[in-house]
């Protein structure tokens, strides 16, 4: 008796097992994108959140490197009894005395309301404070004026005043005209306006001041001439070690009144909430990626039903089970895939729209935008991995009955 050889099988090369994936695809396809919406959805949350931190941390980043990490302020705290302290007059040129630092300056606390017109009451004060200072606080600062010049030095002595951002927001006024500027009530004395700062995020307790000249401040507002803040420029790499000495040095008799801060360690704790939160967001996308992947398993498994005909027709004329494992993988995979892709061009767009509309500089990162087609893919593969299986076991026979 002869023995009958049966051809092997041919295989079926990478190309084609795309081919007949994206088959597939084509004739279903508003299932398809239905399917692929839940996973782009997911992908296009997770980049999102992944960008938008960068963007801003890359925003703070640049802020601060403008404005410089080297700014320490200094400011009375409480007695032992429980009191309010009080720096010493010298506690500026003290703060010069120490080797390294490169500039300070002070504000003082006058006590004085700041009103738009007589006609507002004295306790109305809108939250603003009224600082006496000194030309170099700008420099010191590392401010700008937007409108107008800040106080000099051959006016200090006269009524004249320089209106923080949100101050100038707060009373009305938004332009300086050098033929008839605005006035301001600052306790019973009229005030010239000769400028309006720019936004400080380094100090903004700036922001919300009306800054008058330190002499003009003792004879027309009643100030005792004691600073209520000290703002300290250090070098960068001796920041630390001012801020260890920096309250002895200011109030030698009680160093321990002394408040010493570095704001841009706030700005930095502020990064870090916001961190926290897009830690929940993520999670959020995941879930979503998560749902999707569950809805492109139920297509799989409705395809496997509805093409049982033609499981069973290409069985009969000799495709493997391998081959019809891989092709509904295939499909599977693409579907996916395709999903992850849409996601993040999503993802861009939003991250690119959100930054934009911040000022920030929209930073991508290119790990999330490679990881979220990559984690699509492989959510396809999980999903399509049960119905390729059953498909690849259903026999011919039982196929086309």
């Amino acid at each position: 008796m002869t023995a009958v050889l049966l051809p092997e099988p041919a295989r079926l090369k990478p190309p084609d097992v795309v081919a007949l994936g994206a088959h597939g695809m084509r004739t279903r396809p508003v299932r398809a994108v239905l399917s692929a919406l839940g996973i782009a959805i997911g992908v296009a949350a997770m980049v999102a959140v992944l960008a938008i931190p960068a963007s801003g941390a890359q925003a703070l980043h640049d802020r601060l490197a403008a404005l410089g990490t080297n700014l320490l302020t200094a400011g009375p705290g409480q007695t032992l009894f429980g009191q309010d302290a009080v720096l010493p007059d010298d506690a500026v040129p003290m703060a010069k005395r120490i080797g390294p630092v490169q500039a300070a300056s002070g504000t003082g606390n006058t006590s004085a309301s700041v009103r738009r017109s007589d006609k507002i009451a004295p306790d109305d004060t809108s939250g603003l404070a009224v600082y006496a200072a000194k030309p170099d606080l700008l420099a010191v600062l590392g401010g700008k004026v937007r409108l107008g010049s800040f106080l000099g030095a051959g006016n200090q002595d006269y009524p004249v005043t320089v209106l923080g951002a949100q101050a100038a927001a707060r009373l009305g006024i938004d332009r300086i005209d050098p033929a008839r500027p605005p006035q301001v009530l600052i306790g019973s004395q009229w005030f010239t306006v000769v400028g309006i700062l720019s936004p400080m995020p380094l100090a903004p307790e700036v922001e919300r001041s009306v800054l008058v000249g330190w002499d003009v401040a003792k004879r027309l507002l009643g100030f005792d001439g004691h600073p209520s803040t000290v703002y300290v420029r250090a070098e960068e790499s001796e920041v630390d070690s001012v801020r260890t000495v920096l309250g002895a040095t200011l109030n030698p008799q009680a160093p321990n009144e002394v408040e010493v801060r570095r704001p841009s360690d706030a700005l930095a704790a502020q990064k870090l909430t916001d961190t926290t939160y897009s830690a929940l967001f993520l999670g959020l996308g995941g879930v979503a990626l998560l749902v999707g992947g569950v809805g492109v398993a139920n297509t799989m498994v409705i395809s496997v039903l509805e093409r049982r005909r033609e499981i069973g027709l290409r069985r009969a004329l000799g495709a493997t089970k391998r081959q019809v494992r891989g092709q509904f993988l295939a499909e599977s995979v693409l579907l996916s895939g395709l999903g992850g892709l849409a996601g993040v061009l999503v993802g861009v767009l939003v991250t690119a729209g959100y930054a934009l509309s911040q000022g920030w500089p929209a930073v991508l990162p290119w790990g999330a935008l490679a990881g979220g087609v990559g984690v699509a893919a492989l959510v396809g593969a999980i999903a399509g991995a049960y119905p390729a299986v059953r498909a690849a076991r259903l026999a011919p026979t039982q196929a086309l009955a």
